[in-house]
């Protein structure tokens, strides 16, 4: 395979990452990773450096669009990301550690438990009366619809930190967003309206990765020529799927991407548990 044929297959999938990633909250290296290591045999600890990269761009391309549009809730986000940052840096000094094969078992667990996170009946109760500490730091906050603005109050503030710690650790280890922990952690434990988490989750990710790729740079898992067309094709993406996540019903998206995904997942359970990686 000439050069020329890897970076536009790599700029392809990388364009399909981030209009996925986007769309769901999810993040680009469910897809990203996957490709790298499965399609090009990439060694994992770069392709996770390439994902964590193509991670800040996605979050970079999608939450510019999101917060101009007054869906995201930045407060929110900026002190959920103290969690997540704290617990990128411990998971990207793990995986330095970790075996590969460990890794990409690991990967296909999480990938499984994104699917089914995508695939659940989401939070659409309104919550009338938010926590104290929604309160105190000032949470709580609304978002436009075509009928006007919507308001909602947070709950469970204190938890939903603390699974974001989790999500920060798997995002360092895994080099992959941990959207559907961060969703988990807005939509069912916060009582967050869905466009709400995933486009805070979108917004958070990119601060996340950040702190988890500093420790992969230093140890010399970014390679130029793989991570460049995959920002560039996981950027356009991400534009692509911030348009279109207002105007359209991601459901069908979601049901072929959890297919796509499991498959990927069994694959990567399968390479990793017979030392394939």
């Amino acid at each position: 395979m000439t050069i020329l044929t890897f970076t536009l297959i790599l700029l392809a999938g990388a364009y399909l990452a981030g209009l996925v990633g986007s769309l769901t909250g999810l993040g680009g290296g469910v897809v990203v990773i996957p490709l790298l290591t499965l399609v090009f045999h990439v060694d994992i600890r770069y392709a996770i450096g390439a994902a964590l990269l193509a991670s800040i761009a996605n979050s970079s391309g999608a939450a510019s669009a999101y917060i101009k549009e007054g869906i995201t809730n930045i407060r929110l986000g900026m002190f959920l990301e103290i969690a997540t940052t704290v617990g990128a840096v411990c998971g990207a000094v793990i995986a330095v550690y970790t075996p590969t094969n460990t890794i990409a078992i690991l990967f296909g667990a999480i990938l499984l438990f994104s699917a089914a996170m995508t695939l659940r009946k989401k939070n659409m109760a309104a919550i009338t009366e938010g926590s104290k500490l929604s309160y105190k730091l000032k949470l709580n906050s609304s978002y436009p619809t075509k009928d006007g603005e919507v308001e909602y109050k947070l709950k469970n503030v204190g938890a939903g930190f603390s699974i974001m710690t989790l999500a920060g650790v798997l995002s360092g280890l895994l080099g992959i967003g941990s959207g559907a922990l961060k969703v988990l952690a807005m939509d069912s434990t916060m009582h967050i309206p869905f466009k709400v988490s995933t486009t805070t989750s979108n917004f958070m990710i990119g601060v996340t990765a950040a702190a988890s790729a500093v420790v992969y740079l230093q140890r010399g898992y970014m390679d130029p020529g793989i991570a460049f067309p995959v920002m560039l094709g996981v950027l356009g993406g991400a534009f692509t799927g911030s348009k279109l996540l207002t105007r359209m019903d991601p459901k069908v998206l979601k049901y072929i991407f959890c297919i796509a995904i499991t498959f990927v997942a069994a694959e990567m359970i399968f390479n990793g548990y017979n030392h394939k990686f």
